[in-house]
C-alpha cells in the first residue's frame, strides 16, 4: 500500500461525498466554448485576415497546387486534414473566397451573390489559387507553423500576406458575445492608402461593394462600432411609366429586393403595376409604375419603404495575441501596412542570407579548385586527415570570408565531382560571383532604403493585378426621405363633424381628402381646441369639427385666418397663425381658453392667402357702421398661441367671404443641391431663384437632353449628368455647342424652348449614340474660348456664339463650330439676361399682433406701422 492510503474509513468517506459546484463548472465550460469560437471559428486574425477555416483551405490548395484546376470536392478532403469540422462548413467557405475573386480562380457555376443563386455541388465545380494569391499570400520562410488537430500534420499560424486581405474581403462573424463585421474595399483604394501611409500621410478609406450602386459614408466613422452606412441601388428613369434597377445593394438580392417592392406595394406603400426581373450578365429590374404615379416620388418611395435603401452597421473587430480588438479600418489598414514592410523585410534578410552563402561557396570552391587542393587529399589515409588537409588549404583565405569555414563547408567540397573539377571554367565562376554580389548589393540597398522598397512593392501589385479593379460603388450624400411625403395615397380621410369621427373607416361619411396611412391629420373644433392625431380606421377626436386635413409637420406656408368669439369679454378677436410642430393627440387652444369662447370664421390657405371678409353686426348693435369689410393681410402671421387682435368689441351676426385672397407670402426660393440632386429651401447649394405657382425650371444634361419641371421638391435631378439647371425665363435665347459622333464634329445652335409639356424630355443633339452636350448657356452674349490643332501647333481662339449663328428652332442641327480639330472647348463670362425684381413697398402697414395695439374695428380702423428689414439684393 502507498504512503498516501489511509486505513481510515471517516477520511475515505469525506473524499468520495466532497462537493464540487456546478456553476463554477459552467462557467469555466462556457468562456472555454466562448473563447474557441472567438478565436477559431468567427473572427478574423488581423495578420491575415483569415478566419481558421479560409487558412486551412488556402493551405491545403497550396499543398495540391500544381497550376491546374482541382475539383472542389477534393479540394475539401484536403482541407478536412487540417479542420476538424464536416465537409458542409469547407464547402461553404471556399464558395464564399471564390465568389470574393481575390484569392480563388474559379470554373463551373459559383453561384451569383445578385441574385442569390447558390453553387452548383462541389463535385461538379473546381478553382485553383490566383496568381495574386501565389505571390503575395504564401512563402514558407517567413511563415510561423504549428500542428493541426489530431497531430499528424503542419499548418500555419497565420499566413504571411504581404497585402490589406482583411479589408480588401471583408468579413462578418458571429461569435458568443461578440460580433464583427468589416466591409470590403477597394483593392486600388487600399494600395493607395498604404502607400500613402508608407509616405507618413493619414489615409481615410471607405467601403467599395462588389454589387455597386450608390453609398453614403458619411456616418461611417472609419468602421467602428455605432457608425452606419447607407446603401442604395441606382434606380434609373427609362420613361414616365417605367423604372430600371441597375445595382442592387450590398447584402441584398434582387429576388429579396423584389419580394420587398411587391410587399410595399401591398401594403399600398407604392403604386406599381408590374416588376419583371431582367437580370442576365447585369442586373436589371424592371418597374412598371400605376397610371399616374409620379416617377421621382415612386423612386424616394422605394428608398423609405424597400431594400433600394439599407442600412449597414460595420463593427471591426480583429484577433491580435489571441484577442479580439476593436480598430478602424484606417489602423487595420496602418497596421497590414506595417507588416508588409516587416515581410519584407525578413524577406530581404532572407535572400541576403542564401545569397552570402552562395558567395562564400562559390569562393571556397574556386580557391579548392584553382589551387588544386583536392590533390593534397590524395596521399591521406584517414577520413580524419582529408578534412585536415583542406582546412590548412583554406587557412591564407579565411580572413576574407564573412564567417569562420565549418566542418559542413569542407564537407561539401568533398562532394564535387571529378567531372565539374576538369570542367571548371573559371571566368563562368567569376561571372557567377559577379551577379551574386550585383544581387546582393542590390538587396542591401533595398534593406537601407525599405520604405521605398515596400512602395515599389505596392506599385509593381497595382500594375500586375489593378487592372479591372475599380470602385463600382458611388459615393454620395443622400436627401433625408421622408415617408409620409413619398408614401402613395392607400386610404382616404373620412369625417363626421357632428359626432366627432374621422378615420379611413368611416365610408358613409363625409369623404374629406386621399390620404397615406403614416400621415397625421388635423382637427379643428368649433369650441376653438386644436388636435394633431395619428390617422386610424375610426377615432374620436371632438364633437362639432369645423376643419379636418392632412397634418404637415413644419409647413411654413399653411396659414389659418381665424375669427373667434372670446366668452369672457365677448370681443370678436382676429388672427392668423401657422401650426408648425405639436404633440400628437394634446389639444391646443386657439382661443384664450375663457369659457363661452367658440370659432366663428376660419379658412385654411396652403400658400398663405389673405381674404377679404365682410362682417354684419347684430341689429341690436350699438356701433354706428353695422356692415364693414375686413382684410387679412393687414394683420401679421403669429403663433397658434396669440391671442390675435380685436376685429370688434359688438356681437356678430354672421361673416361673409367677400374677396379670395392673395399670398402674403411671396415666392419660395428655391435651392438646388448639387450634392444630392435634389430642391431644397433650406439654402443649401444654389439659389435657382424666387418661384411662384406657374414658374418651371429647365434643365440641360450632358446627354443632349433638356426638360421643364416644376419646383416640386420631390423632384429628382442625376446630378452627375446635370450640366444646367435655372428657373425658366420664356423667350430667353439658348446657346449650346454639342458634338455629333456620326461626323466627330463640334457645332453650334442658338434657339428658344419652344415645348411646353412638363417632365418630359427633348434632345438638342443628334441621335448618335456618342453624341453629347458640351457647352450650354442662357447668357444674353455667351462667350467661348476654343483650343484649336492646325497641324502641329495648337492656337487658342475666342468666340462670340451670338455673332456665329442666329436663333433657329430647337430641332435644328446647327453650324460647324470650325472646320480644326477641336482639343477643349471652354465658356466665358457673357451678359445675362437679369429677372425684374419689383421693387418692395417702403412702409408696409400691419399691426403688431397683440391685443394692448389693436382698435375698434367698428369705427375708424388704425393699426400700427411696422417696417420691414430691409433685404440687401445680389445677382446670382
Amino acid at each position: 500500500m502507498s504512503d498516501n492510503t489511509t486505513n481510515n474509513p471517516n477520511e475515505e468517506d469525506e473524499r468520495l461525498h466532497e462537493t464540487v459546484p456546478v456553476t463554477g463548472m459552467y462557467k469555466d465550460w462556457f468562456l472555454d466554448y466562448a473563447s474557441y469560437v472567438i478565436l477559431e471559428r468567427a473572427v478574423p486574425a488581423i495578420e491575415d485576415g483569415l478566419k481558421p477555416v479560409q487558412r486551412r483551405i488556402l493551405h491545403a490548395m497550396k499543398e495540391m497546387d500544381d497550376g491546374r484546376f482541382n475539383k472542389v470536392a477534393n479540394i475539401i478532403g484536403q482541407s478536412m486534414q487540417y479542420h476538424p469540422h464536416g465537409d458542409a462548413s469547407i464547402g461553404d467557405a471556399i464558395v464564399n473566397l471564390g465568389q470574393k475573386d481575390i484569392l480563388i480562380e474559379t470554373q463551373g457555376n459559383w453561384g451569383d451573390i445578385r441574385t442569390g443563386d447558390g453553387a452548383a455541388a462541389s463535385r461538379y465545380i473546381e478553382a485553383r489559387l490566383s496568381k495574386f494569391a501565389l505571390e503575395v499570400v504564401f512563402n514558407p520562410q517567413t511563415t510561423d507553423w504549428q500542428l493541426s488537430y489530431d497531430g499528424r500534420k503542419r499548418e500555419p499560424v497565420t499566413l504571411p500576406v504581404k497585402f490589406p486581405l482583411l479589408l480588401a474581403q471583408g468579413v462578418e462573424g458571429i461569435a458568443v458575445g461578440l460580433s464583427t463585421k468589416i466591409l470590403p474595399h477597394n483593392f486600388i483604394e487600399l494600395i493607395h492608402g498604404s502607400i500613402a501611409i508608407l509616405k507618413g500621410e493619414r489615409t481615410n478609406i471607405l467601403p467599395d461593394f462588389p454589387t455597386g450602386g450608390l453609398a453614403d459614408f458619411s456616418e461611417y466613422h472609419e468602421g467602428l462600432r455605432g457608425g452606419k452606412v447607407k446603401v442604395r441601388a441606382r434606380i434609373e428613369e427609362e420613361d414616365n411609366k417605367t423604372l430600371l434597377i441597375k445595382d442592387i445593394p450590398f447584402g441584398t438580392t434582387t429576388n429579396s429586393l423584389i419580394d420587398s417592392i411587391i410587399k410595399a406595394n401591398d401594403k399600398g406603400k407604392i403604386k406599381i403595376k408590374k416588376v419583371v426581373d431582367n437580370t442576365a450578365k447585369d442586373v436589371e429590374i424592371q418597374i412598371q409604375l400605376a397610371p399616374g404615379q409620379s416617377p421621382d416620388m415612386t423612386i424616394d418611395a422605394l428608398y423609405a419603404f424597400t431594400d433600394c435603401e439599407v442600412s449597414i452597421s460595420p463593427n471591426a473587430c480583429v484577433i491580435i495575441e489571441d484577442k479580439p480588438v476593436f480598430l478602424s479600418v484606417n489602423d487595420i489598414l496602418a497596421y497590414n501596412t506595417k507588416q508588409t514592410r516587416h515581410l519584407l523585410k525578413r524577406e530581404l534578410e532572407i535572400r541576403k542570407a542564401e545569397l552570402m552563402e552562395k558567395l562564400l561557396f562559390s569562393s571556397l570552391e574556386k580557391i579548392f579548385i584553382e589551387n588544386r587542393i583536392y590533390r593534397d587529399i590524395e596521399e591521406c589515409e584517414t577520413w580524419e586527415s582529408v578534412i585536415e588537409t583542406i582546412d590548412r588549404g583554406l587557412d591564407p583565405f579565411k580572413p576574407d570570408f564573412y564567417r569562420e569555414i565549418t566542418t559542413d563547408d569542407i564537407l561539401r567540397l568533398t562532394e564535387i565531382k571529378i567531372k565539374r573539377i576538369s570542367k571548371f571554367d573559371t571566368f563562368k565562376a567569376d561571372e557567377l560571383m559577379r551577379k551574386l554580389q550585383e544581387e546582393l548589393k542590390e538587396v542591401n540597398y533595398n534593406l537601407k532604403h525599405l520604405t521605398e522598397y515596400a512602395i515599389k512593392y505596392y506599385e509593381n501589385l497595382l500594375t500586375k493585378y489593378g487592372k479591372g479593379r475599380e470602385r463600382k460603388t458611388e459615393i454620395r450624400i443622400f436627401d433625408q426621405i421622408e415617408a409620409t411625403v413619398v408614401a402613395a395615397n392607400n386610404a382616404k380621410l373620412y369625417v363626421n363633424r357632428t359626432d366627432g369621427f374621422v378615420g379611413f373607416g368611416l365610408k358613409k361619411d363625409e369623404f374629406v381628402c386621399d390620404c397615406s396611412d403614416l400621415d397625421d391629420i388635423i382637427v379643428f373644433r368649433r369650441d376653438g381646441k386644436c388636435v394633431v392625431t395619428k390617422i386610424q380606421e375610426k377615432g374620436f377626436v371632438g364633437k362639432d369639427i369645423i376643419h379636418v386635413a392632412v397634418f404637415r409637420k413644419g409647413d411654413e406656408r399653411m396659414v389659418f385666418n381665424l375669427i373667434y368669439l372670446d366668452g369672457a369679454s365677448g370681443r370678436a378677436m382676429v388672427k392668423r397663425f401657422q401650426v408648425l410642430a405639436v404633440t400628437r393627440d394634446r389639444e391646443y387652444d386657439l382661443t384664450k381658453g375663457t369659457k363661452g369662447s367658440k370659432v366663428l370664421y376660419m379658412t385654411a390657405n396652403a400658400n398663405g392667402e389673405a381674404e377679404i371678409v365682410t362682417i354684419y353686426l347684430t341689429q341690436g348693435a350699438k356701433a354706428k357702421i353695422k356692415v364693414f369689410d375686413f382684410d387679412f393681410s393687414s394683420i401679421e402671421i403669429k403663433g397658434r398661441a396669440a391671442g390675435g387682435n380685436i376685429l370688434t368689441k359688438y356681437p356678430i351676426r354672421k361673416i361673409q367671404l367677400k374677396m379670395q385672397g392673395v399670398s402674403t407670402l411671396g415666392g419660395l426660393d428655391i435651392y438646388y443641391d448639387g450634392s444630392v440632386g435634389r430642391l431644397n429651401t433650406d439654402q443649401r447649394g444654389k439659389k435657382i431663384g424666387n418661384f411662384l405657382g406657374d414658374d418651371r425650371i429647365l434643365v440641360f444634361y450632358k446627354s443632349g437632353d433638356y426638360e421643364l419641371t416644376t419646383f416640386e421638391l420631390t423632384n429628382r435631378y442625376e446630378s452627375s449628368d446635370v450640366l444646367l439647371i435655372e428657373k425658366f425665363v420664356p423667350n430667353q435665347v439658348i446657346s449650346c455647342i454639342y458634338y455629333d459622333g456620326g461626323s466627330k464634329t463640334f457645332f453650334v445652335k442658338r434657339f428658344l424652348i419652344e415645348t411646353t409639356t412638363i417632365n418630359k424630355k427633348f434632345s438638342v443633339v443628334s441621335d448618335h449614340r456618342q453624341s453629347y452636350l458640351k457647352i450650354v448657356s442662357t447668357a444674353k452674349q455667351p462667350q467661348v474660348k476654343v483650343q484649336l490643332k492646325k497641324g502641329t501647333e495648337t492656337e487658342e481662339t475666342e468666340y462670340d456664339l451670338d455673332m456665329l449663328i442666329d436663333v433657329k428652332g430647337w430641332k435644328a442641327i446647327g453650324n460647324k463650330l470650325s472646320s480644326h480639330q477641336i482639343q477643349d472647348i471652354q465658356l466665358l463670362h457673357g451678359i445675362v439676361e437679369e429677372e425684374i425684381v419689383p421693387e418692395e413697398a417702403e412702409n408696409e402697414q400691419s399691426t403688431d399682433g397683440t391685443t394692448d395695439d389693436a382698435y375698434d374695428v367698428g369705427s375708424t380702423v388704425e393699426f400700427k406701422v411696422k417696417k420691414d428689414d430691409e433685404e440687401q439684393l445680389g445677382l446670382f
